[in-house]
């Protein structure tokens, strides 16, 4: 499966984004789907991921309230709405497709394909 994420870029503290990941390929539906990202000079790190049928979301606790994921297996692709901004949510942020493990798993070595990133910037 190949992955293309868009919807990055720069806005203010309190600001809302909302990032998008298409994914080629009909059997998108089989892959739990994930965000990580990168902020600078840190390594990749889990931000949230939703289950195949997209009945189950998962977290990293700093985002719990402001981000919700959510995926359309019709016309593959899985969103990540990202409210109330903060810098430290400064990052890269990549998508990812995961074959094998549950929407629990938070490690990124779990996933097996992963889209280019799209930069997100939150300016104080």
């Amino acid at each position: 499966v190949q992955l293309q994420a868009s919807g990055g870029g720069l806005v203010q503290a309190g600001g809302s984004l909302r990032l998008s990941c298409a994914a080629s390929g009909r059997t998108f539906s089989t892959y739990v789907m994930g965000w990580f990202r990168q902020g600078p000079g840190k390594e990749r790190e889990f931000v949230s991921t939703v289950s195949r049928t997209g009945s189950s979301t998962y977290y990293t606790d700093s985002v719990k309230g402001r981000f919700t994921i959510s995926r359309d297996n019709a016309k593959n692709t899985v969103t990540l709405q990202m409210n109330e901004l903060k810098p430290d949510d400064t990052a890269v942020y990549y998508c990812a497709a995961g074959e094998y493990y549950s929407a629990y798993s938070r490690r990124a070595r779990d996933f097996d394909y992963w889209g280019q990133g799209t930069q997100v910037t939150v300016s104080s």
